[in-house]
Parts: structure tokens; sequence; C-alpha cells
């Protein structure tokens, strides 16, 4: 039997307060009714460790969507990852 709804996703966007395309990713992320954990790198230092071993890159926003590495606001990228 075929499941008719989408699962989804598993998000998690590593951000900055002061960061601009942080707020309007995570705009977004609302707008389309997206769940996500928002980890703040500016305090939280295990998520920012984690945030570059993973990537390699220390630019924010990051959205982790399941096991892909969207760096910056690819809104595309995001839609084609998301299904939408």
């Amino acid at each position: 039997m075929e499941e008719t709804s989408k699962k989804q996703s598993k998000v998690i966007v590593f951000s900055t307060p002061t960061c601009p395309w942080c707020v309007i990713a995570k705009q977004y992320l609302n707008k389309k009714g997206i769940e996500f954990e928002n980890k703040d790198v500016s305090i939280d230092h295990h998520a920012a460790d984690e945030m570059v071993e993973k990537s390699g890159q220390m630019g924010v926003p990051q959205l982790w969507i399941d096991d892909e590495i969207v760096v910056g606001f690819d809104q595309s990228k995001i839609n084609k990852l998301l299904g939408l």
C-alpha cells in the first residue's frame, strides 16, 4: 500500500541573528509550511563545529535537508529537495 502523503523532510537551518539571508531562508520555510530546527551558530558552538565539519563551509545560512546540504539561500535547490 502506497503512502499518499509525502514524508516531511528533516530540515535543520544553521543561522545567526545578524544574517539577512538566514532571516529570508527561515521566513521562506515558514511561508511554505516547512517545519525546521534552527541552530544559532553564534551561541551554539557545538552546532557551529558540526556545521563546519560536515559541510566544510563556515558560511550561513546552511540548510540541511535530509542528507543534502544547501549553503546560502538557493531557492530552486531548496524547492527541489523539498518537492515544492
